[in-house]
């Protein structure tokens, strides 16, 4: 079997689908198809895989194919030592992770200078491969004399690194090179880590027991290793990190060195005792420690993939929040001694106003700033105050409150993350964008305008300061930056982006498109005026076919020439889409006429699908896709999304009583449950246990970032102010 052929019926194994799904795929991501693009325009290609099956299977490809290389180095390596055999081979080609693949390779490795190689350098080899072999039935001593360098033939010329003085010299590099080489043995590393994974246990102490931290739990703790959820790993690594925590490995031992002697010893000989000795010596020197690092190292890459793909499985659904379209928003960024800032924002994202106001602590201008705010709720309409929930969130949402009960004007307000805010306002997009607003102004223009437009403010700031997710710091970044570009990717595809309107930061993240080329349709746009179709994207720089055909569908052209192009309709499939409007009675120029929408999706609904696939000559899952697009031309997919609650009265802790139903919206998914913002100053816990009547395996089966959610207190901690939920019988 060839490798490219094994590999793909490995993962094929792994993901659970067909062959023919991954061979496929994997000829249309070597052909350079970006994954929306495929996930989108190739589906009769893939067998309908989505873009995060796509993902995963793309992520196993690489490591795949970087594990079939490194075992042709790893041959080639002992091939050219002139020690490779069939049972080498053998096990190189069954080795399916890169951690089997070491092992296989670490009897043959340059060593740095060790115990064992420097008696291997005083040539005390053979006498090691005697005792192994427990043959020799002269006394050990007697064979140990005859590797003792002849006092008679030493002189200043002979290195000191070949003399062996003695008789106990001798015996202990014998037993160093043993040791040795029982350390290197993958059949006993592999054994060592399985009992290790199903029967060993991670535990902690705490180093300073009598502080209390945020590691209480893990003072005194122990769980087995192959139960132990990710965050947890992550939370002990930490501790141990800042050094609250000592963690070790807790293993079956005796079973370990049994499995070792009963393998090695052959019966009771004279050499029995020295190799009992040398076992011992090489678990307790050489292995054990090795092997901890590899188990801690393993747990902490599978926590940190899991922490990584908690992270972009909330961060889709924030990226896809609703938009809050057709209002003129407030962004209000709390502070206490620096002032409020104020940013008043259109319905079409323009800045039309900038203040600050100092309704907290110290100044307490509680009056100054309610006369400012509500000549400028006047002046431009003001529909809606976006607060950010940062420092002095909760006094700032107290004041709008107040506020808004001694206006006139029907006004509400939303909390609004403004994770990331800051990273935004201080960097060089924001500056470009506004270069005479203040650096501490800009924060609130992002707050204001992530409630008008989530996901077009979001692509701005690096996909990790968004701030959802678990020790998202703790992970490796450069896997978490890939990640999460990926969810940001997937996020803006799917809605799509209007090409006359959009920002760099949102066109780059199109299928196809990369930063060069975004600002080119910037700077193309700014030259030439709006883009009137899709083709003449073919005349920006750097736009070649290529990039086109990947770009294509996921741009929209508002008001162009072709009404199909608001629609996700990609324009290899212009002339199929023609002919199903036909079937149907009707024209593209009728996608843009209000009166006949409601007609021709009732019409399309109409459609049998298989007969007119065959008709067509297309692929059902295509003509289904064209079918829903022209069902929904100039859809935005965010509007089925839970729209953001919007108050207009504070809720304070002291108003909360256990049996109290709320409702409240979900702003982070972890391994352990989801925190839900029910309007109080910290979010709330509603554990994994208490999601739902039924078990729960993992809490994002059940909730989403960004889902409104209700919820009965169950709990309040007014000390630490925590508060309890559930979700069940609500």
């Amino acid at each position: 079997m060839e490798i490219g052929e094994k590999i793909a019926k490995r993962i094929a194994e792994e993901l659970n689908i067909k062959l023919l799904q991954v061979t496929k795929t994997i000829e249309l991501i070597d052909e350079g198809n970006t994954i929306p693009f495929i996930a989108r325009y190739r589906k009769e290609v893939t067998g309908g895989l989505s873009d995060e099956q796509l993902r995963d299977l793309g992520e196993k490809l690489t490591y795949n194919r970087n594990l079939e290389a490194r075992k042709e180095e790893v041959k080639t390596s002992i091939e050219n030592q002139g020690k490779l055999t069939d049972e080498i081979v053998k096990s190189l080609e069954e080795a399916k992770i890169l951690a089997e693949v070491e092992d296989i390779y670490r009897p043959y490795k340059q060593k740095k200078k060790t115990r064992a190689t420097i008696a291997k350098a005083k040539g005390l080899e053979p006498f090691a491969d005697i005792i192994e072999e427990q043959k020799e039935t002269k006394p050990l001593e007697e064979i140990a004399k005859e590797y003792v360098t002849n006092k008679d033939k030493i002189d200043e010329n002979t290195p000191k690194e070949q003399i062996v003085e003695n008789v106990e010299e001798a015996i202990q590099g014998a037993k160093d090179i043993i040791a040795e080489r029982i350390s290197d043995n993958p059949k006993y590393r592999k054994y060592i880590k399985r009992k290790c994974y199903y029967e060993g246990f991670i535990e902690s102490k705490g180093t300073k027991p009598e502080e209390k931290t945020a590691y209480d739990m893990y003072y005194d703790f122990q769980e087995k290793i192959n139960k132990i959820p990710s965050h947890r790993i992550l939370a002990i690594n930490r501790g141990e990190k800042e050094e609250y925590l000592k963690v070790k490995i807790d293993k079956k031992e005796e079973l370990i060195l049994g499995y070792i002697k009963n393998d090695i010893i052959k019966g009771k000989t004279q050499f029995t005792e020295i190799l009992e000795e040398t076992i011992e010596d090489s678990w307790k020197r050489l292995i054990e420690s090795s092997i901890d690092r590899e188990i801690r190292s393993d747990l902490t890459e599978k926590a940190e993939d899991q922490a990584i793909k908690v992270f972009g499985k909330n961060a889709k659904p924030l990226l896809l929040a609703a938009p809050l379209k057709g209002y003129t928003v407030m962004g209000f960024d709390p502070a206490y001694r620096t002032g409020c800032k104020i940013a008043v924002i259109d319905e079409t994202g323009k800045l039309l106003a900038t203040t600050t106001v100092y309704p907290t602590e110290p100044q307490n201008d509680v009056e100054g700033a309610k006369k400012e705010l509500k000549a400028l709720i006047t002046k431009y309409k003001i529909n809606v105050i976006a607060i950010g929930n940062g420092t002095a969130s909760r006094e700032s949402e107290s004041f709008v409150s107040n506020m808004i009960k001694e206006i006139k004007e029907e006004v509400h307000y939303a909390i609004v993350s403004e994770a990331g805010a800051s990273v935004y306002s201080a960097s060089k997009l924001a500056t470009e964008e506004y270069p005479d607003i203040n650096v501490s102004l800009r924060g609130a223009i992002s707050i204001a305008r992530r409630l008008q437009d989530p996901l077009a403010e979001l692509v701005k700031i690096d996909p990790k300061a968004i701030g959802v997710g678990q020790y998202q710091h703790d992970v490796n970044q450069t896997k978490l930056t890939e990640s999460l570009t990926g969810v940001v990717e997937d996020a803006v595809n799917e809605v799509g982006v209007d090409v006359n309107t959009a920002t760099p930061s949102l066109l780059s993240y199109v299928a196809g498109i990369n930063k060069t080329i975004a600002n080119n349709i910037v700077k193309y746009r700014d030259e030439n005026g709006k883009i009137k179709e899709r083709k003449e994207l073919l005349k920006v720089a750097k736009l070649g076919k290529v990039a086109f055909e990947q770009c294509a569908g996921f741009i929209r052209v508002p008001d162009g020439k072709n009404p199909l192009e608001i629609t996700a309709v990609h324009p290899e499939s212009y002339e199929i889409a023609e002919a199903v409007l036909q079937k149907v009675g009707y024209k593209k120029e009728d996608l843009i006429d209000k009166n006949k929408l409601k007609e021709i999706k009732l019409k399309l609904s109409e459609i049998k699908v298989p007969e007119v696939s065959q008709e067509l000559n297309v692929g059902e899952m295509t003509l289904k896709d064209i079918i829903d697009e022209l069902s929904k031309p100039g859809r935005d997919p965010r509007d089925e999304m839970p729209k953001q609650i919007l108050r207009a009265d504070v809720l304070k802790f002291e108003d909360l009583s256990e049996g109290l139903v709320l409702s409240g919206t979900v702003r982070n998914v972890t391994d352990f449950g989801a925190f839900v913002d029910i309007g109080v100053k910290h979010d709330g816990l509603v554990h994994i246990s208490e999601l739902r009547n039924s078990f729960v395996k993992n809490p994002s089966d059940v909730v989403s970032v960004g889902d409104i959610v209700k919820v009965k207190v169950i709990g309040i901690d007014k000390e630490r102010q925590k508060v309890k939920l559930s979700m069940k019988d609500v």
